[in-house]
């Protein structure tokens, strides 16, 4: 053979010797019983799979809080959830009103944009978030068939906080509306039904607790029958909600389905129903609250205002102008602990998602952090924040009692 095969090496030889403690924006840790159920294969048409299919989905059910039962699982990553919805709502002559705060809400227009539909984006200044005025005051001066916003910003940090408001507007002018709660769904209140929206798309790295390259989208019943409906062709096979209802609603065979992927965001889901939704909520909130309170002590300035802060990925500024890249790499090699950097703005990022949301992860953070800056003689006052989490009473965050059926029955 010409080609010769390359020198061996074991995973083992590859990973580091110690484990990164993720505290990036994506991906997160996972917990033990969603890395066990990722090791797994078992047939993909068989009745084990049927059975956890439709568990999966009526936990997607308490997750999105919606009766719809057009729930599918997506072999790829959030963006392939987004491209689901795009492609499935947009085709040439139909019209997309882009909600643009940053790097991933942008994402919708070059997804729309490959579809030929007619985007318009519009932006708000400092990467605020928008209003429900701003949107109606655009609905009645231009027609449009879809409206694409996020829940919050991964990139930047902000958290669209009128986001119900905006989608019962866009509801109120005929307008469909597709939601990217990537970085927020099980983090933070989001109602699908009671808000209105058609589509809610979220990846299985981050708030789920699970693997990154399996992800989850939610169709309301009348989208879905839209969809359905349609005449236009289907740009993708594998992203077609129509041929992905055959194994997800029927049991029958559309590809094969990545089965670790959805055995482990099984197990993420049915984690977050018995911690259930309410306890979630409050524990990302408390948790997030005090390692921005400790970051603020340490002498860092956080880049986004508290009344639209998001909880779940916090943008800190950049305020001694360290060498991020180069901060990261050295917490990395010498504390084992990894966050994030950004897309043009000069931040950095850390998560409080799934089990990031830990006080003993916020201290480790903390600490490496602190070197971090130490490596370029930024002196932080972390003994004021180790002290403020010595003090911090996490609340009950034990898990309810109540099985998963009780949990995903909606009221």
């Amino acid at each position: 053979m010409k080609i010769k095969p390359p020198k061996s090496s074991p995973i083992s030889e590859i990973l580091p010797k110690k484990p990164v403690l993720l505290m990036g924006a994506g991906p997160v840790p996972i917990p033990e019983e969603v890395a066990k159920a990722n090791s797994i294969v078992i047939s993909h048409l068989g009745e084990t799979m049927k059975q956890i299919v439709s568990r999966v989905q009526a936990m997607g059910q308490y997750i999105f809080q919606t009766s719809s039962q057009k729930i599918f699982g997506i072999s790829g990553p959030s963006s392939a959830a987004m491209e689901m919805a795009v492609t499935s709502l947009l085709w040439p002559g139909r019209k997309v009103l882009v909600l643009n705060l940053g790097t991933f809400s942008a994402r919708f227009s070059e997804l729309a944009k490959g579809v030929g539909a007619e985007v318009t984006e519009i932006h708000t200044p400092q990467f605020g978030p928008f209003y429900a005025e701003q949107i109606k005051e655009v609905l009645e001066k231009s027609q449009f068939d879809v409206l694409t916003l996020v829940q919050g910003e991964t990139s930047c940090g902000v958290k669209n906080i009128d986001l119900e408001a905006i989608v019962k507007v866009a509801k109120s002018y005929g307008v469909r509306t597709i939601v990217d709660a990537v970085c927020t769904l099980s983090t933070m209140p989001l109602q699908m039904d009671d808000w209105g929206i058609d589509i809610v798309l979220v990846g299985g790295q981050k708030g789920m607790s699970a693997i990154p390259g399996i992800s989850l989208i939610a169709f309301a019943e009348e989208t879905f029958e839209f969809v359905s409906k349609r005449e236009a062709n289907m740009p993708h096979w594998c992203l077609d909600p129509r041929r992905a209802y055959k194994f997800w609603g029927l049991g029958e065979y559309h590809y094969t389905a990545p089965v670790p992927g959805i055995l482990a965001i099984h197990e993420g889901l049915r984690l977050i129903c018995e911690e259930t939704l309410e306890k979630r909520f409050e524990r990302h909130a408390s948790c997030s609250k005090l390692l921005q309170k400790c970051l603020e002590l340490m002498g860092l300035e956080l880049y986004t205002p508290e009344n639209f802060r998001l909880n779940s990925v916090v943008a800190i500024k950049n305020s001694f102008k360290v060498n991020v890249k180069e901060m990261i790499a050295f917490m990395i090699n010498e504390h084992q602990v990894e966050i994030s950097g950004a897309f043009g703005l000069d931040i950095f990022r850390i998560g409080q998602m799934g089990e990031q949301a830990r006080p003993e992860n916020i201290k480790r953070v903390l600490i490496a952090l602190t070197a971090g800056h130490a490596k370029f003689d930024v002196s932080l006052n972390l003994e004021v924040a180790l002290a403020e989490i010595d003090k911090f009473e996490l609340k009950d965050f034990k898990t309810t009692t109540k099985s998963v059926d009780e949990m995903v029955a909606l009221s």
